[in-house]
């Protein structure tokens, strides 16, 4: 790790997927491999590794999608050391530079023409309902049908609704939740792929952000969440200073796994939550983590009965 050929070798241009380091290590070296690197000892240095294997974490499914999508797991380990110290403004620009260069890649590319669903649906009503009560504004996510994946519609009427709220003095608390079976079961893949310039995709991405509205209003949003808190369903919650959750509900990363990152804010808010090392494990292994062990890591702040939400 001292020198910048051997760095340069342990790189996945070079064929060389993830590196799997036992032992204790020292943070000091300037050169890094730009692909991930997985402590399997408590004594190797965090500055180092990208992930410090826990107990119940899984080594191999994290070999799985490392050497399934080599080129996103390699971004993803290089944006989370970036954003560790970045601001959360930055974090989401460096965001979506590598997000919007991700969306035309190869990897992505491949997978969408065998994966991307043609049976586009339509709704009926707002994809958020806004509700004020005195001081208080409700905001619930209303695509019940489709799990209430996050698609263009909802974007705009989240950030609509935010940008109310922020010029709005009078909204002391903000509580954000949904309709139907899930929170959010992710991204709506019929709309996966239809940003053709990645330019345009970035500077659209950062124009109507409802991550960096969420962050800015973060200490007025309360988020409830149930059922699948999938991709944006759980990026875009973590930003605010109160989340609770159902005992049942449940968490995952899924998009490298698409040769993709999280795209909605998860590398600011997230990794700022959970430290960098359980985010690129989230997002690496593609696991679903359980409300419970999510109170543990402190990715949710709070358990409450399923009528409560």
């Amino acid at each position: 790790m001292h020198s910048p050929a051997a760095a340069e070798e342990l790189s996945a241009v070079a064929g060389i997927c993830g590196v799997i380091v036992e032992g204790a290590t020292s943070s000091s070296s300037l050169f890094r491999p730009n692909c991930p690197v997985i402590a399997v000892d408590s004594s190797n240095d965090a500055g180092l590794s990208d992930i410090q294997l826990e107990d119940g974490m899984s080594l191999d499914k994290l070999k799985t999608t490392i050497e399934q999508s080599p080129i996103a797991s390699a971004t993803l380990v290089q944006l989370s050391r970036n954003n560790h110290h970045a601001s959360v403004f930055d974090a989401l620009f460096a965001e979506s530079l590598a997000y919007s260069t991700l969306q035309h890649s190869e990897p992505f590319l491949s997978w969408l023409a065998s994966e991307k669903p043609t049976n586009i649906k339509h709704f009926v009503g707002p994809a958020i309902i806004a509700e004020r009560q005195a001081n208080q504004l409700v905001l619930v996510l209303n695509r019940p049908e489709n799990r209430n994946a996050w698609s263009t519609d909802m974007r705009d009427a989240l950030a609509e609704q935010l940008q109310l709220a922020c010029a709005d003095d009078t909204i002391k608390g903000i509580t954000l939740k949904a309709n139907g079976p899930a929170f959010g079961a992710g991204g709506d893949l019929t709309e996966f792929g239809a940003a053709r310039d990645a330019g345009i995709a970035h500077v659209s991405r950062q124009t109507r952000s409802p991550a960096q509205l969420m962050h800015i209003l973060r200490d007025k949003i309360t988020v409830m969440l149930h059922g699948a808190c999938v991709g944006a369903g759980i990026e875009l919650p973590a930003f605010a200073t109160s989340i609770v959750a159902q005992p049942k509900a449940f968490f995952q990363l899924p998009e490298v796994q698409f040769g993709l990152i999280p795209g909605a804010g998860g590398s600011a808010s997230i990794l700022k939550r959970i430290g960098r090392s359980r985010f690129n494990y989230m997002a690496l292994s593609g696991e679903r983590i359980s409300a419970q062990v999510a109170l543990k890591w402190r990715l949710i702040d709070k358990l409450i009965d399923a009528n409560d939400v």
